[in-house]
């Protein structure tokens, strides 16, 4: 295991309108292995989804995956994964590593006036001794959207496996440009590892973390978030897990704590209905990619 045997993946990807009297969302795109974008659909309301692919199987110590995205003025687009992304342990496996290599991943969002954009990856499974750090940084204009829903399963559980030395480590910030400086909108450090997996105060022994978080344009009103948070909370019946939702400064920020990935999904997909409802956008459709979605 070592730096020549890693793999390095970068995918470039913008977003744009096709012209000021057509509504429909176009994209271009450059990446190399092992990224790979599948065939993108547009919807009735012309936004553009495109499944990423991740052709290695998974990722292992000393992996970087780079994914950058523009979405240009007025575009509209939903970026998704085709299957759940896998982190192979790499504590305690290697004599030239015994403490193991942390795979990476840099998600680096652009979002321009009046842009919408949505990024809902499938799970991410770490298994038994991974290592696995991100950061995701988005810079947003006045009246632009951006949201982001992740699930992370902390150790095949199917298999009696914890994530045991391993860890999983998440950075988020997002900032919004004014006409005279640049605001924080949201600032989120996490690491789950070591007394933090079992800990009351931690994730007492759950091995499923989820975190949605939606950044609204500055014309949404703050009742209007208020209003949103009360539709949030309300959609956690018949749901098992522990789940929160809290407004931020011009968004949502929500979190799931359990034991199923699916019932993580379920939840951050009522949320993404209420949240597109509240804008009166389209109702989200089945993402074509899925497998086992709630029916709405």
């Amino acid at each position: 295991m070592s730096r020549k045997d890693s793999w390095l993946g970068r995918c470039d990807l913008c977003f744009s309108r096709r012209s000021t009297n057509d509504c429909l969302t176009v994209h271009k795109s450059s990446f190399n292995a092992p990224f790979k974008l599948m065939k993108a659909l547009s919807h009735k309301d012309g936004r553009c989804e495109i499944p990423l692919l991740h052709t290695a199987g998974g990722l292992i110590g000393g992996d970087e995956l780079i994914l950058n995205v523009k979405s240009e003025n007025k575009s509209s687009a939903l970026l998704t994964t085709v299957a759940a992304q896998k982190v192979y342990g790499t504590v305690g496996r290697s004599k030239i590593y015994p403490e193991g290599l942390f795979a990476k991943q840099f998600c680096n969002f652009s979002i321009g006036q009046e842009g919408d954009l949505e990024w809902i990856p499938q799970e991410l499974v770490m298994f038994e001794g991974a290592l696995f750090e991100q950061s995701m940084r988005v810079q947003l204009a006045l009246e632009a959207s951006f949201l982001s829903a992740e699930v992370v399963r902390l150790g095949r559980t199917a298999s009696g496996e914890t994530l045991g030395k391993g860890s999983w480590r998440s950075k988020v910030e997002i900032t919004r440009e004014t006409s005279h400086l640049r605001d924080w909108e949201f600032i989120d450090q996490l690491e789950l590892s070591g007394d933090s997996l079992a800990s009351e105060h931690g994730l007492s022994s759950n091995p499923v973390f989820g975190s949605l978080i939606w950044i609204a344009p500055s014309q949404f009103k703050s009742n209007q978030i208020d209003e949103l948070v009360k539709d949030c909370r309300s959609l956690r019946q018949n749901l098992i897990g522990t789940m929160s939702c809290t407004a931020l400064k011009q968004g949502i920020s929500a979190r799931y704590l359990g034991v199923s990935t699916q019932q993580a999904r379920f939840w951050f997909l009522r949320i993404w209905s209420a949240i597109r409802k509240r804008r009166g956008l389209s109702t989200p459709e089945h993402l074509r990619v899925w497998p086992l979605q709630e029916n709405n």
